[in-house]
């Protein structure tokens, strides 16, 4: 049996996004030295998804040590410590409101 954990479908589903379905990632594929020259799409290009790589990362390695821990308290620390990391990773590659590529929290309809 696969257990696939809500972290791993949104990865899958923000891959299938960035290299299929959204049509400004496409965009910035087809000229990528110009995007790099752009603030705004090297954001989207290659800081959101590294960053949020690096996110998913350091769960399952979080996961991965503290299930080879023995000791409960030493668990949670090492649980703490990386998913600490991967909220904070996460964090960072949000496009808030007022950065260079932020977008609104909340969209009109």
């Amino acid at each position: 049996m696969i257990l696939v954990s809500s972290l791993d479908l949104q990865l899958l589903l923000g891959l299938a996004l960035y290299f299929f379905v959204s049509p400004n990632m496409a965009e910035i594929r087809a000229n990528f030295g110009a995007a790099m020259k752009d603030p705004a799409a090297r954001f989207w290009a290659v800081e959101h998804i590294t960053t949020m790589l690096g996110a998913v990362i350091a769960a399952h390695v979080g996961r991965v040590l503290a299930r080879k821990t023995a000791d409960a308290n030493s668990r949670r620390v090492k649980l703490f410590i990386c998913y600490g990391i991967a909220t904070l990773l996460m964090f960072l590659a949000v496009p808030w409101p007022g950065m260079r590529a932020g977008r609104p929290l909340f969209r009109g309809f």
